[in-house]
């Protein structure tokens, strides 16, 4: 089991810690309900270090990411950020990630921490252009500082303009007292913030200058728990949940991120399933009776016959009714139609809606 750079800080706050994605990690400290509004109403941070890092330099650094991703990166400009995926050759997706331009011959790939070894074996099995790639997962500290007070929180530690930053964008400049650090306006959470990549040697100087400057807006550590029902209240996939490596990002909604203006692994056989439609969709939906819905959990019609299996699902602490996201199959995916979670030995009525469910 892992450690990140701040374990010990976490332990020393009474945080409980739980085995993730082979690191020991903060899962909750007050509480997920309080966590989750502290961030939703002020700001929070989450530390994720746990995610990796690669970089990949050359002439041929596009040209690798083009190959091996679902998204058009070539629309990408210096500072900016695009979500993506790395299909597999066989429908489903190897990993989502996050690809930054920082300039026309290098970019930073961020990567899902259990996957971090899988990611980088399936992209260097396809570099065959001579690009450099560099893996710095375990050299990177991340803190992903949260909430709609964040650049009040934050602006007194950098000269970077926080608040006018654009969503998906990110800077390097100076931050706590360090020179060269990432600071980019993006997380997991739908409620605004930023990300902010230091080496490990300096991640306990900047989380204690984040807490100090932070104070006098009530900012806190929040764990993972928070973290994912504030993801699903947005409905933003979990890779192992929502999807993996037999899911398409056709099937997943992600249709938008798979652009077929480009050649890429397997983009032929994307390309026909969006033509010719798909037998099974994600599709989110709320409980309209009792009962909270978890990952695995049965969806039946109403006659009892298995449609689908949830995927992801919880109690939401913003709407204070069960929410969730699973695959049915595809008759069975339009807005506003009935279903059913099998929560035990009960058939809960639900129903199927847009996401987000939580619209600020």
């Amino acid at each position: 089991m892992k450690n990140t750079a701040l374990t010990h800080i976490h332990e020393k706050l009474g945080a409980k810690m739980v085995p993730f994605a082979g690191f020991n990690m903060p899962v909750q400290y007050e509480g997920i309900n309080i966590e989750h509004e502290t961030v939703r109403n002020a700001v929070g941070v989450f530390d994720v270090s746990h995610m990796g890092e690669f970089f990949l330099k050359g002439k041929n650094a596009l040209a690798l990411i083009q190959k091996v991703t679902s998204n058009d990166a070539s629309k990408l400009v210096d500072g900016k950020i695009q979500y993506s995926c790395l299909p597999n050759n066989d429908g489903g997706i190897v990993d989502d990630l996050l690809v930054y331009r920082i300039s026309e011959e290098k970019y930073m790939l961020v990567v899902n921490a259990s996957n971090i070894e899988k990611d980088w074996n399936w992209i260097s099995q396809h570099n065959d252009l001579g690009v450099e790639m560099i893996n710095a997962s375990d050299e990177y500290s991340l803190l992903a500082v949260q909430g709609p007070k964040t650049p009040e929180a934050l602006q007194s530690l950098t000269d970077i303009e926080l608040s006018s930053m654009e969503y998906y964008s990110f800077k390097i400049g100076e931050f706590a007292g360090l020179k060269d650090v990432i600071v980019s306006a993006t997380g997991y959470t739908g409620s605004g913030g930023f990300e902010i990549y230091i080496k490990n040697k300096d991640a306990e100087a900047v989380w204690n200058a984040v807490f100090k400057a932070g104070a006098a807006v009530g900012i806190k550590p929040i764990g993972l728990a928070a973290r994912d029902t504030l993801r699903l209240e947005m409905g933003f996939c979990l890779y192992g949940n929502d999807i993996n490596d037999t899911t398409s990002p056709i099937e997943a909604g992600l249709g938008w991120i798979t652009k077929f203006t480009k050649d890429f692994i397997n983009s032929e056989a994307l390309k026909k399933q969006k033509e010719e439609g798909v037998t099974k969709k994600l599709i989110a939906f709320e409980i309209t009776g009792k009962g909270i819905p978890r990952h695995g959990y049965e969806i039946v019609d109403e006659n009892g016959t298995v449609i689908g299996e949830v995927t992801s699902g919880t109690m939401s602490p913003s709407l204070k009714k069960g929410i969730g996201m699973g695959y049915v199959t595809n008759e069975y995916a339009k807005r506003d139609t009935e279903i059913f979670i099998q929560v035990r030995k009960k058939a809960i009525p639900a129903k199927i809606v847009r996401l987000p469910f939580y619209k600020a």
